[in-house]
This record gives structure tokens, sequence and C-alpha cells, in this order.
């Protein structure tokens, strides 16, 4: 029996759900880049490097070529860059909207009572470090 569409969706974004995976997928957008730089750039072990780059490359996002010594990666296609800047307009978004809410919530700050604001102070501070 084939695997719904959403569930197939839903295994790729869930290949997607590691830091490591975003930001090698982020730093090949501008193009193929050799192991050795991709470690320098994330300040990982080699291990947990190589361990990120095997699942993203058995899931066909990414491409491996040997050029004598040295492994190079590049993004397996365009729509992989694509995804990746629709992302981040995404979350640009979300941010802002949220900015928006941390302002409202400072704004209404010096109109509550005292000990609303106390209650407050913890919800702001956490709004402010997803502002961030």
């Amino acid at each position: 029996m084939p695997v719904p569409l959403y569930q197939a969706k839903a295994d790729f974004f869930r290949m997607l759900g590691h830091p490591v995976r975003i930001r090698v997928l982020e730093l090949l957008q501008d193009g193929p880049m050799p192991v050795r730089d991709l470690l320098t750039a994330l300040e990982i072990e080699p291990p947990s490097l190589s361990q990120q780059l095997a699942v993203l490359r058995r899931s066909g996002i990414v491409t491996a070529t040997r050029e004598g010594s040295t492994v190079v990666y590049e993004l397996a296609g365009g729509d992989v860059a694509d995804l990746m800047r629709a992302a981040r307009r995404i979350l640009t978004e979300m941010l802002a909207g949220q900015k928006e809410l941390l302002e409202e919530l400072r704004a209404s700050a010096g109109a509550e009572p005292a000990e609303d604001r106390t209650a407050e102070a913890g919800v702001t501070a956490e709004a402010e470090v997803v502002a961030e």
C-alpha cells in the first residue's frame, strides 16, 4: 500500500527537524562545500556532522561527490534552496507578529496594577528571547 502524501510530507519535515541539518542546507544554498569547510562553519565534531550528512544524503536532499580525497556536498536541487528561503520568510513573519505582541504588552504595562506587571515580566522575558 503506498504511503499517503501527507505522511510522506510529515516524514520529509521530520527529516529536516535537526538544527545541524538546517544549518548545512543554509550553507549549501551558496553552492557546493567540502566537508572541511562545513566543519569549520558549524564548529561541531566530525562524527556528528557525518551522521547528519548521512541523513540528508539518504533522503536525497543533498548529493556528495569525491574530488580526490575531498568530499564535496551540494543541494540536490534548487527547490531545497527555495524551501529554505520560504522558511525564513515564514519565520520572519511569525517573529514580527510576536514582536508586535511584545510591544502591545509593554504599552499596556503602564496601565495595569503592579501585581499584574510582575506576573507579566516572565511572559515579556520569554517574548524577548523569541523576538531576538
